[in-house]
């Protein structure tokens, strides 16, 4: 019984964690020009969850921050990509903010 508990409570919180992420990491394959970027960033900021937006062409990563307490489900984020023609290959969520990610992704430390 107990042990049935700590597992119920670790799957709680590690789901919790995900449903709290402040940004969703999206790696695309097909991103190949500026119009393909501008695609995507006006496909997720229409999301109602959606705070904002960055494509990363070289990288082909499209990362989403999340307003507070909102959140984007995998099946919907795999849905709208792949509707706009691209293939979605790796869907990750993190505390990590998007300038941090942008700034990473660059290759330069985020500014405070």
């Amino acid at each position: 019984m107990k042990t049935r508990f700590l597992i119920a409570a670790f799957s709680l919180s590690t789901f919790v964690g995900i449903a709290n992420a402040k940004t969703i990491q999206v790696t695309v394959d097909g991103l190949v020009c500026a119009f393909c970027a501008q695609g995507i960033e006006k496909k997720m900021k229409v999301q109602s969850a959606t705070d904002k937006v960055f494509v990363s062409l070289e990288k082909k990563i499209v990362a989403v921050s999340l307003k507070d307490g909102q959140d984007i489900s995998d099946d919907k984020l795999q849905t709208e990509i792949t509707d706009a023609g691209y293939v979605v290959k790796d869907i990750k969520r993190s505390d990590e903010s998007l300038d941090a990610v942008r700034a990473r992704v660059k290759g330069r430390e985020a500014t405070k």
